[in-house]
């Protein structure tokens, strides 16, 4: 057992060095630190919407509907039912960071224990966990989250566990994946002479070092969520009124593009500059994990 936890306590000071390393490399890179920036801004209005919202995104100003942008006191004008975009815009930031995190964190954290599960047992379940996820993926994720949301109802935590639905599979695929490569190490094969059990080697042998493919997943799969919840509330089953969410704006502003494209210009363009970042640092992260990749 000592000689198990000596080579417990090497993997971790292996595993935190690495760690560091990958930050650096990360910041290090330009696409890598374009992302940081994008996904940090977004982060630190949707912490401070509060502070720097002009107005409650709620509140209705009389004799103001449909104002235009740089109106006094209105900088993006205002919406259908005289309410101040920009505060609008800055509260959806926490709709769509919510959905975009929570969401993908939920997903990942089933989907690696299912595809631990699938890694490490017996051929029938490993074959049945894996038939259910192909006929999951089968399906477009937008279908998949109207589905859910369809049985669940329209709603923040209703797209939040839709979207954590369609995430599911994909996280439980990647991590059995590298489960499968990993168990066939050395180092693996050593743990189990030394006298470390099933549970031991999966959580702090196989899990830290099958997490990396994993990780780079996550903030890819965090702007696809970001979208979907955009795409669901553009069809009406998303957030609901009066909720303030970047696809619903966009959906409402449609009947008034000729009139106040600031409506749809700026949820549209935050949606995409966050997305946008989240690849940025999904790509690099992925080049700083796989360098011999990156060079070829």
């Amino acid at each position: 057992m000592a000689a198990v936890k000596s080579s417990d306590r090497v993997i971790e000071r292996g595993a935190s060095t690495q760690r560091f390393r990958l930050l650096r490399e990360v910041a290090a890179s330009p696409s890598g630190l374009a992302g940081l920036t994008l996904i940090g801004l977004v982060i630190l209005v949707a912490v401070l919407a509060p502070l720097i919202a002009p107005y409650n995104p709620n509140e209705q100003f009389k004799g103001a509907q449909l104002a235009p942008a740089f109106s006094p006191g209105h900088w993006l004008g205002t919406d259908e039912l005289s309410r101040d975009i920009l505060s609008r815009v800055i509260y959806g930031t926490r709709v769509s960071l919510l959905v975009g995190f929570a969401s993908v964190t939920a997903g990942a954290t089933i989907g690696i224990l299912l595809g631990l599960v699938s890694g490490m047992a017996g051929k029938i379940t490993d074959t049945l966990l894996m038939r259910a996820c192909d006929l999951i993926l089968a399906y477009p994720g937008i279908l998949l989250g109207i589905i859910a949301v369809a049985v669940l109802g329209p709603g923040l935590a209703q797209v939040c566990i839709a979207v954590a639905f369609v995430n599911i599979p994909v996280f439980a695929r990647l991590t059995r994946a590298s489960v499968l490569r990993e168990r066939e190490l050395d180092y693996v094969k050593a743990a189990m002479v030394q006298g470390a059990g099933a549970m031991r080697i999966t959580f702090r042998h196989l899990l830290p070092n099958s997490i990396g493919v994993v990780v780079t997943q996550l903030s890819s799969a965090a702007g696809q969520a970001i979208l979907l919840e955009a795409s669901l509330s553009f069809i009406g089953l998303g957030v609901q009124p009066p909720t303030a969410s970047w696809g619903s704006m966009l959906s409402k502003s449609r009947e008034y593009l000729a009139i106040l494209p600031s409506y749809a210009i700026v949820p549209g363009l935050l949606l995409l500059l966050l997305v946008l970042g989240l690849n940025f640092f999904s790509d690099a992260l992925q080049k700083a994990l796989n360098p011999g990749s990156a060079r070829r």
